[in-house]
């Protein structure tokens, strides 16, 4: 590959968590399962991609989400969160807040519209990423942070590319089944090696990937324990109260996202706006990710008592939660503003860029969608 050289004081820190994460599978008895691996990738005190101090997100980190792209799209998703906090109660949960770009768009728009939001609570696991949401929001007092999840929520909560950098446990079809993917170290690198199936996985299996035995050998795939835990937490926080969850990411229904002809896998890495398929590439440098298995996500959340409001492209969503009618704010014949505006919803609806790749998924309770947004739903497809 060819990827821009990290700095002395970056790869350094990367050997440091290179040798962390080789001593743990030394204690291990050799091997770890790849979750673990990636786990620690992103998440190791002070090393991890997310735990550590390096830019992630814009112009110098290692890629831009949609809210880097234009403020229209806190707006548009601000427009969804007053109907829902209408219903429920003027509170905001966000999980992953990045730069904390997509807070200050939707508490800006909803402050425009005279709506109040009394709270605006953050769940951030990245210091550095923490430490820029605080500057970006300090004009905002209702912003608090959390360490974790409440235990009774009401009103609205945002997950934007959350999902995705969930730890995932891979898995691959042999001429003797179905086996776990660990990674160990072979001759100074880490590197795959195949592992029995534990049985929580073997249900897991069975439950999230339809047909799976019919499935070709060499297969290779993810199955997505810590987000379906994940979104557990959220349906039953939701369940407990009243509103609703908006999740947004890249993925498939379970049908799509287990198609034999995506034999390996969803896998992906970033790192200087580069993507590759190699996790095991400067650990704690690049971000790790997964495509999402919305169905299975859906179920999660519904088997701990919240319902599947909607689930649909994020440019059907976008176009339902008025995102034309905000861009129209700006006048066309101001080229210098509108024309950058337009470039940046484009992208964000466009089939070739994020509009069709990126889903959302809707969960709640005792709360609907806007009339635009619930004719568009599409949960049957999950």
């Amino acid at each position: 590959m060819s990827l821009p050289a990290p700095s002395a004081d970056a790869l350094a820190a990367s050997h440091a968590l290179q040798h962390r994460i080789a001593a743990d599978i030394a204690r291990h008895g050799g091997a770890i399962p790849f979750a673990s691996f990636m786990e620690q990738a992103l998440y190791a005190p002070d090393l991890g991609y997310y735990s550590g101090g390096a830019a992630k997100l814009g112009k110098d980190g290692d890629f831009t989400t949609a809210p880097e792209m234009s403020p229209l799209f806190g707006a548009a998703l601000a427009q969804v969160a007053a109907a829902i906090m209408a219903q429920s109660a003027p509170h905001i949960l966000e999980f992953g807040a990045g730069t904390g770009k997509l807070a200050r768009d939707v508490l800006t728009e909803l402050a425009a519209q005279g709506v109040t939001v009394e709270r605006y609570a953050i769940v951030e696991l990245s210091g550095e990423l923490r430490a820029r949401q605080q500057e970006a929001l300090r004009d905002f007092p209702q912003v608090t942070w959390l360490d974790g999840i409440p235990e009774r929520f009401d009103g609205v909560i945002l997950g934007n590319e959350v999902l995705d950098a969930m730890p995932v446990h891979l898995v691959t079809k042999t001429d003797e089944g179905w086996q776990e993917l660990h990674v160990t170290v072979a001759q100074g690198r880490f590197a795959y090696q195949p592992a029995p199936l534990p049985p929580v996985l073997a249900a897991q299996l069975v439950s999230q990937v339809p047909e799976a035995d019919q499935l070709p050998p060499g297969y290779v795939t993810e199955l997505h324990g810590t987000a379906c835990g994940f979104m557990g937490s959220v349906g039953a926080l939701l369940a407990r109260g009243k509103g609703a969850a908006i999740l947004l990411d890249y993925g498939f229904p379970g049908h799509e996202f287990y198609h034999p002809d995506r034999s390996t896998g969803t896998l992906m890495c970033h790192y200087r706006h580069h993507a590759h398929d190699d996790p095991f590439y400067l650990p704690g440098l690049q971000d790790i990710t997964a495509h999402v298995d919305f169905t299975a996500m859906a179920l999660a959340a519904q088997d701990a008592g919240a319902d599947v409001i909607a689930y649909m492209s994020q440019a059907t969503f976008l176009l339902g939660a008025g995102i034309g009618e905000l861009l129209l704010r700006t006048d066309p014949a101001d080229a210098m503003r509108y024309l950058p505006q337009a470039n940046a919803v484009h992208k964000l609806l466009s089939p070739a860029e994020m509009g069709e790749l990126f889903k959302v998924l809707v969960v709640g309770k005792d709360v609907e969608l806007p009339a635009a947004l619930a004719a568009s739903d599409r949960a049957h497809r999950l």
